[in-house]
């Protein structure tokens, strides 16, 4: 698991695209967002350093929580 702190998230639209820019590195990555928190929690077999590019792309960059 891969615990992460996404300073943008701010709503469920944000979520969902979180989970899609995860999903293109890993398509069977599980996550879980907290939105107040800003922490999304990510279970994968996927490179974390794959997984920190593909949502820097996406626009939500991300730091280890």
């Amino acid at each position: 698991m891969i615990a992460l702190t996404i300073p943008k998230i701010r709503c469920e639209g944000c979520v969902a695209s979180v989970e899609k820019a995860v999903a293109s590195v890993d398509p069977a990555a599980v996550v879980k967002a907290d939105i107040e928190a800003r922490r999304v929690e990510v279970t994968t077999e996927a490179d974390r350093q794959a997984l920190l590019t593909a949502l820097d792309v996406a626009g939500y960059p991300a730091e280890e929580a």
